[in-house]
């Protein structure tokens, strides 16, 4: 079926290369590839389509040829697709057979309608941005896709200037896979920028929407770690799912003990779900010792997960939550598998060494951890004076979220929880600027709503704030 990420291979002239690029973009979920080779000999091409398709079947994705029915035919490939310049339709049809996919790119609703017609299994439409991978892409837009969806019943690639910023606009407008070639083969981790892409397609799964593995420690006053991430990811609308690292006698006063939980059973919690259930985000907290960091960062790179990583090192009362040695683990292990890292101000002086005092060392802190690894960053500035300022690094943009200052005692978990909400927000289809712009309104009203339980930090009110949003669903939705 043609349904999700939908790869075109690139120009890419290194076979090696170009194969571990896919099989990268595979494990990130990756359902379709397209290979397109215009540079080849015959020979080579025969080659490496056997070895492309032979990495589709072991995923179980489909293998599409670019133009030529004969090499999909000779290669064992699922299909062909073919430009509305190629070879006709019924020509290809003849030379493949009824069981093979025959798709054909389209620009119009009456193109799309002829194609639908001919007997064509799916349709490429596009482009639908301006792009600069192919100098000829005609710029239809997103209502040309609404006309074409409203025309034909064929499955419809958008294909085009996609990026995950604009992703969803395409599926909500009605494309069944989108199609893309340098966000992803061009992009240094295209397993990542793969997965970044298919929580788009979240966006149509019936609620509790998405699915969150939180990797934290148990906070018992209940205002922080797996107690507030379970409580977030829930009321958020995600189905919520836990590996506890340590266990935390605490209140609102302070933490009274630590019992790190042994490392070969953080390994078995984290592999019971992901065998089973499996998981869309994945949001770390305290995770206590060098090995547990160690043991979380294996997981990431093995499969490929897609981690908001809140680096939490102290408690609201100031216990330390993470080992000296941990916080070098971090930086060296863990934050090159992580898509999103959140510290506060202190946390990030601890991991880059240096003081943050205003928005221009915010955003040097940011790029020291992006230098590290990270592919994005978000520093919070709670403990700035002035408006509550955070700085979101995305990708190469810096965006600045501020909101006026709530003047409250209570703000335990606030932390967790605004990293919960961001781990929720993408795992249910927003992308990643839109997904921290929620977070934000929805750590800011469970602060403000906070009430006075027990004698110290109290915590924040996330029930409230989901009251006070109308409900549990994201605005962008």
């Amino acid at each position: 079926m043609i349904r999700g990420l939908y790869l075109i291979t690139g120009a890419e002239p290194d076979d090696e290369e170009l194969l571990r690029r896919v099989r990268s973009a595979l494990r990130g979920g990756v359902r379709i590839v397209q290979y397109r080779d215009k540079q080849r000999p015959a020979p080579a091409r025969a080659v490496l389509a056997e070895r492309l398709c032979a990495l589709c079947r072991e995923a179980g994705a489909l293998f599409l040829i670019n133009d030529r029915p004969e090499l999909a035919l000779a290669t064992g490939a699922d299909g062909v697709h073919l430009g509305q310049a190629d070879m006709p339709l019924d020509q290809a049809r003849d030379i493949l057979g009824p069981d093979r996919l025959i798709g054909i790119s389209t620009r119009t609703p009456a193109q799309a309608r002829e194609a639908q017609q001919r007997g064509a299994d799916y349709i490429g439409l596009g482009s639908m941005f301006p792009t600069a991978s192919k100098e000829d892409a005609v710029h239809v837009g997103v209502q040309t896709l609404r006309e074409v969806r409203a025309a034909v019943d064929l499955p419809i690639v958008a294909i085009g200037g996609i990026t995950p910023a604009n992703a969803g606009e395409v599926i909500d407008a009605g494309a069944d896979a989108v199609a893309v070639i340098s966000a992803v083969m061009n992009d240094p981790d295209p397993d990542l920028a793969a997965r970044e892409l298919v929580l788009q397609f979240n966006r149509r799964l019936p609620w509790p929407r998405g699915r969150v593995l939180t990797i934290a420690g148990s906070d018992s006053g209940g205002g922080a770690g797996i107690q507030a991430d379970l409580k977030t990811i829930t009321l958020l609308g995600s189905f919520a799912m836990s590996a506890l690292t340590a266990l935390t006698a605490q209140n609102t006063l302070g933490v009274r003990g630590i019992h790190a939980v042994p490392v070969g059973f953080v390994r078995d919690q984290i592999e019971a779900v992901l065998e089973d259930i499996g998981t869309d985000t994945v949001k770390t907290g305290m995770l206590f010792s060098a090995e547990i960091v160690a043991e979380v960062a294996a997981h990431l790179a093995r499969h490929g997960l897609l981690a908001v990583v809140d680096p939490v090192m102290i408690a609201k009362g100031g216990a330390p939550l993470l080992e000296n040695e941990a916080v070098a683990a971090v930086c060296e292990k863990l934050l090159p598998r992580t898509y999103l890292v959140t510290p506060n101000i202190p946390e990030a002086e601890a991991m880059c060494g240096q003081p943050v005092r205003e928005a221009k060392e915010m955003e040097q802190a940011a790029r020291h951890l992006q230098q590290l690894g990270a592919r994005n960053v978000l520093i919070k500035g709670g403990h700035l004076a002035g408006e509550a300022l955070d700085l979101l690094l995305a990708g190469n943009e810096v965006h600045v979220l501020s909101s006026p200052r709530i003047e409250t005692p209570h703000t335990h978990g606030t932390g967790c929880t605004y990293a919960a909400a961001i781990a929720a927000f993408l795992a249910q289809g927003i992308p990643l600027v839109a997904a921290v712009k929620e977070a934000k309104d929805f750590i800011n009203a469970a602060i403000a709503a906070a009430v006075p339980l027990g004698r110290g930090h109290g915590p924040v009110n996330h029930f409230a704030a989901v009251r006070a949003r109308g409900g549990p669903f994201p605005k962008t939705l």
